[in-house]
């Protein structure tokens, strides 16, 4: 199983509010400004990234630049939030380029399944040099969206109700709620992805629209109460994990005085410590939960592992590729760039 935290660090709740310590000297000048973040669902580890930078910046500046997350939809619906960022009816959004790949072409080479993250500060640096790439930068720009950071999202795995698929075989005529490259990925297996959008996973489920549906674990399983109706959950699958990265407003942050602009960018390395906290401690809070309410875990055999890889992994690698390049993007160029970093970050 892919490790799912990078260090042993004091585990905080996605509830928690990170503090800094700031002397007067600290404080950032500047004048007094106000944003709006759009993000969908409640609370969670999730969204540790965005609560971490709303907190630096508001600390730094005593208070004069001031975050406002707006949870559960209440600005925009996830799959618009590109469009309300376009718009200018907010400064700051999260979102996951899984939900519409046909507006952010590039960013779907982090969907891929099966990409080599063996943990979490991998994971953050091959995101990080993607971002920055810029064929990237200009399939954001479309938007009037910049790339300030990845929301790193675990490894997925899929909880279900119903007849467990105990060996792969059993998968083929299943309907999944399976996003971007693991959508891929399933199909070799025979399976009918969906790309329900978060909010409407569990009715999906309990309606039986789905039989499965894949989140980052265990985190979102909880989160999204996926637990309350699953009979079992995948343990050991890792398919992959999708690319949800926070956007700032272009316009916006030009708008900003330098000094703001900076300390979105200093806030980054305390929101991905945020990030490794929450989902270490939602790991350890979900699994006597699962346990409690008498989920089956499904393990599957290395051979097993080895054969869903074999099948879903290097021939989607290869069609995304070719269609990347096909449609005038530097496909090759991008998984290189992916294979290339995570090998070098992974040595460090």
């Amino acid at each position: 199983m892919i490790k799912r935290t990078v260090m042993s660090i004091a585990a905080i709740s996605a509830a928690s509010m990170m503090t800094f310590s700031v002397s007067a000297a600290e404080i950032v000048d500047g004048p007094n400004v106000s944003w709006n973040l759009s993000t969908w669902g409640k609370q969670r580890a999730f969204t540790s990234s965005a609560e971490t930078i709303r907190d630096y910046v508001a600390e730094r500046t005593d208070g004069k630049f001031k975050i406002k997350i707006h949870y559960g939809e209440a600005l925009s619906k996830v799959r618009e939030n590109l469009d309300g960022i376009k718009l200018g009816a907010f400064q700051m959004m999260m979102f996951c380029s899984a939900y519409h790949p046909a507006k952010n072409p590039t960013l779907s080479g982090l969907d891929l399944p099966f990409l080599p993250f063996p943990n979490l500060k991998v994971q953050s640096a091959v995101h990080e040099a993607y971002y920055a790439h810029p064929a990237v930068v200009k399939d954001l720009a479309r938007w009037d969206a910049k790339l300030l950071m990845s929301s790193l999202l675990p490894q997925y795995e899929f909880t279900g109700v119903g007849e467990p698929p105990l060996k792969l075989e059993d998968w083929d005529g299943m309907r999944v709620r399976a996003l971007g490259g693991i959508g891929e990925a399933m199909k070799k297996l025979g399976a009918v992805p969906t790309t329900v959008p978060a909010p409407e996973v569990y009715t999906s489920l309990e309606r039986g629209t789905i039989d499965a549906a894949s989140f980052p674990f265990t985190y979102a399983h909880v989160a999204y109460r996926l637990t309350d109706i699953g009979d079992w959950y995948t343990a050991n699958m890792s398919p992959g994990a999708n690319n949800c990265p926070v956007i700032v407003s272009n316009t916006a942050y030009d708008k900003l005085p330098p000094q703001y602009q900076q300390l979105l960018l200093d806030a980054k390395p305390s929101a991905y410590e945020a990030l490794y906290a929450a989902y270490e401690a939602a790991d350890k809070k979900n699994f006597p939960i699962m346990k409690e309410k008498g989920m089956q875990p499904i393990t599957y055999t290395d051979e097993e592992i080895a054969k869903f890889r074999e099948v879903g992994a290097k021939p989607v690698w290869d069609e995304w590729i070719a269609k990347m390049n096909a449609d005038g993007f530097p496909g090759d160029e991008l998984f290189e760039l992916i294979m290339k970093t995570s090998k070098e970050a992974a040595g460090n």
